[in-house]
C-alpha cells in the first residue's frame, strides 16, 4: 500500500486529492494547521479513513518528524496562503509559508529519503501579464507577493530535481473551483450570493472588483486527476493544467445569475449590474476589491498535459457553477432549519 502525505489536506484541492488517493488504495496522511476553531468540514466525511496531524509549513522540525514517522511514498504540497489580494497585506507570512515552506519539504526529502515523489502546487499567477495562452515555456512575470513566493517554490522544485535527482514536479494549475472553494474567492463569492438570493431576494448587491479580468476556470476534481497522473508519470516533468477557455469575471457572474433566472443589464460605465426584470441593482463594482497590481488575462495552453498524460476535463464550466450554487443553497437552508 502506497502512503501519501498531503499538506493542506483540509483545503479544497487537498480534500479532493485525499478522496482520489483513498479510491486508488493509498494510506493517506494529512497536515492540518491548528487554529482556535476546528476547520475540517471538507474532510469530515473521510476523517475516519485518513491520518491527520497538526503542523505548519513554517515549522521545519515538525515537518521533519512527521515525514520521518509516516515514511510516505509521495508528498503533495497544497498548504499555502493562497489568496492573491491577501498576500499584499501579509507578504512576509505568504513568503514564509508559500516559499520557504517548499524549501523545507525539499530539504527533508533530499536528506531523509530522496525516493519520495514530490508535487508542488504551482499557479497560473506566475505568468502575470505574459500574453495568453500560457504554456510551460511562457515567460514568468509574477505580480503579487503570492505569485513571487510561488515562483521561488517553482524554481526550487526544478533545481532540486536537476541537482539532486528528486522526482519533484510543478503543476502550474490555472483557477480551479468547486463547492469546496473558499468563500473569499470570486467564484464562490458569486455562487454564494446566488444561493442567498434564492432564499431572500432583498439582499444587498454583490460587490466585486475588476469585471474585465479573464481567467481559465476548471473544476478542482479534474485538476486532482491531472496531479495524480503527473506523479505516476515515468519522468518528473512540469505541466500547465486548465480548461484552455478564458472567461471574464463578468462572464462568470452572468453565467451564475442566468442559472437563478436573473438577466443583467449593465450600466454604461460597467460599475453596476441591474436585474432586467426588476431594475434593482444586483452587482456593484467596488474599488477596494481591485488589486494593487492587476493580472488581466490567464488562459492555459494544455497541449502538453493532453498529449503526454492523456488528460482531459470532464466537468463543464456551467455545470460546475450550477453545482456550486445548489451546494451553497442546500448548506444555507440546512443552517436556517437548524436555527428554527
Amino acid at each position: 500500500m502506497k502512503k501519501a502525505f498531503i499538506t493542506g489536506i483540509s483545503g479544497q484541492t487537498g480534500s479532493y486529492m485525499a478522496e482520489l488517493l483513498l479510491k486508488e488504495g493509498y494510506e493517506v496522511h494529512g497536515l492540518l494547521r491548528r487554529s482556535s476553531t476546528i476547520k475540517t468540514d471538507r474532510i469530515n466525511h473521510i476523517f475516519d479513513k485518513i491520518y491527520t496531524y497538526y503542523g505548519d509549513l513554517t515549522d521545519s522540525l515538525n515537518l521533519y518528524n512527521l515525514i520521518n514517522k509516516i515514511k510516505p511514498n509521495e508528498i503533495y504540497n497544497f498548504a499555502a496562503q493562497s489568496h492573491v489580494k491577501v498576500s499584499f497585506e501579509t507578504p512576509e507570512y505568504t513568503s514564509n509559508a508559500d516559499g520557504l515552506g517548499t524549501l523545507r519539504l525539499l530539504e527533508i526529502i533530499k536528506n531523509l529519503n530522496n525516493k519520495i515523489k514530490f508535487y508542488q502546487a504551482s499557479t497560473s499567477e506566475l505568468f502575470g501579464n505574459t500574453p495568453s495562452p500560457q504554456n510551460e515555456d511562457s515567460k514568468l512575470e509574477p505580480r503579487s507577493p503570492y505569485a513571487v513566493a510561488k515562483l521561488y517554490s517553482y524554481w526550487l522544485t526544478r533545481n532540486y530535481r536537476e541537482a539532486y535527482g528528486l522526482f519533484a514536479v510543478n503543476g502550474i494549475l490555472f483557477n480551479h473551483e468547486g463547492p469546496r472553494r473558499g468563500e473569499t474567492f470570486i467564484s464562490r463569492k458569486v455562487t454564494l450570493w446566488c444561493a442567498k438570493w434564492k432564499i431572500n431576494k432583498n439582499i444587498n448587491p454583490l460587490e466585486v472588483g475588476n469585471l474585465n479580468s479573464i481567467r481559465d476556470w476548471t473544476d478542482a476534481r479534474d485538476m486532482v486527476r491531472a496531479i495524480h497522473l503527473m506523479i505516476q508519470h515515468k519522468t518528473a516533468e512540469d505541466f500547465v493544467v486548465g480548461s484552455s477557455i478564458g472567461r471574464s469575471v463578468k462572464d462568470l457572474i452572468e453565467t451564475a445569475f442566468n442559472y437563478i433566472g436573473i438577466k443583467i443589464k449593465w450600466s454604461e460605465d460597467l460599475r453596476e449590474g441591474l436585474d432586467l426584470n426588476t431594475n434593482k441593482i444586483v452587482v456593484k463594482v467596488v474599488d477596494k476589491y481591485f488589486r494593487p497590481l492587476e493580472v488581466n488575462k490567464l488562459i492555459a495552453d494544455t497541449s502538453k498535459v493532453k498529449k503526454i498524460l492523456n488528460w482531459q476535463t470532464s466537468i463543464k464550466f456551467e455545470d460546475m457553477i450550477a453545482e456550486m450554487i445548489e451546494s451553497d443553497f442546500n448548506s444555507l437552508r440546512h443552517y436556517e432549519n437548524k436555527k428554527v
